[in-house]
């Protein structure tokens, strides 16, 4: 596909930037204008053929056309066609018209082209502009009882607040990520004079999970990380598995006051306190705690979410 930065054409690329800024001030009938302009010239740059889906989407809701919907989901379709592995994040769009095709809505090679990014800002943007405070809420509501954990697994750990919180308690640390940009801004940090991970791997999640042995872990943790998967009965099955009978598990979510999980207009889910629990008790952990947090801020106001430890059962 054409690189998500340039069209190779200077005058579609320069059409393109004009429509972005459109967008940005709410002029989606420019946006829309400047997008096909681009995709005259350019027709199989998907980052214009997603610009042209928002723009599309804007101005039905404006003029309160379904028609206009129909057509955001058909440029959203071009995207996806060129852009298979959705590296733009196109599905989302498509899951939030309600004509995703069955696949997860945040595809792995999105999150890591997101996050690879995000890496050189990330932390200064998520602490000083958002707030975050994850992993401070995550150690805290650990129990005194262990007070260190053998062997601990930082899943999703970024570029390494988790670790930097939790590093004291733990002897053995290992983290795992999908970006490599945030690995490489991980692997940089030091505690004590040495490495902050003792080890660090590559990979999506569950696929990492599955390749550990079961009982190999005291702790996993997961701080601001399950708001990128839509069902956590996998993801806790497998931390139910890796865990030893009486580890703990720590992680915060995005929550809601309906059923199940929905995805946002910030391309993060939000997950039902009884979701939290039903998938929980599948994987054979039980809740010691699950709590109200507010782990950020969006557009000033706080995103409402929970913290959670869980511990596995001996069963």
């Amino acid at each position: 596909m054409a690189s998500q930065h340039s069209s190779g054409d200077l005058l579609a690329d320069r059409r393109y930037r004009y429509a972005e800024a459109c967008l940005a001030e709410g002029d989606h009938e420019a946006a829309a204008d400047l997008a096909g302009q681009v995709l005259e010239r350019a027709p199989r740059y998907a980052p214009a053929w997603l610009l042209l889906g928002r723009a599309r989407e804007g101005l039905s809701v404006s003029r309160g056309d379904p028609d206009l919907r129909d057509a955001a989901a058909r440029a959203y379709a071009c995207a996806l066609d060129i852009d298979p592995d959705d590296t733009l994040g196109v599905r989302a769009q498509l899951v939030r018209l309600g004509v995703g095709d069955g696949l997860p809505a945040l595809s792995p090679a999105y999150v890591r082209a997101l996050f690879d990014g995000y890496a050189p800002r990330f932390e200064r943007h998520l602490v000083e502009g958002l707030g975050y405070v994850g992993p401070e809420l995550v150690r805290a509501a650990l129990p005194p009882d262990p007070a260190q954990f053998a062997t601990a697994l930082d899943l999703g750990c970024g570029t390494g607040l988790m670790g930097a919180a939790i590093r004291d308690r733990v002897d053995h640390l290992t983290g795992i990520d999908l970006s490599p940009g945030m690995l490489a801004l991980a692997r940089a940090k030091a505690w004590q004079g040495r490495p902050l991970y003792d080890r660090l791997a590559e990979g999506e999640l569950g696929a990492f999970l599955a390749g550990q042995a079961d009982g190999s872990a005291d702790l996993c943790l997961a701080a601001d990380v399950l708001i990128y998967v839509p069902d956590l009965g996998p993801v806790l099955a497998g931390i139910g598995r890796v865990l030893r009978p009486g580890g703990l598990a720590a992680f915060t979510v995005q929550s809601h006051d309906a059923a199940g999980a929905a995805l946002g207009a910030d391309g993060r889910y939000a997950h039902a306190d009884s979701h939290i629990a039903a998938a929980a008790a599948a994987a054979g952990l039980e809740i010691l705690t699950l709590q109200s947090a507010d782990v950020r801020r969006e557009g000033g106001a706080p995103v409402p979410g929970r913290v959670v430890v869980l511990r596995r059962t001996a069963a």
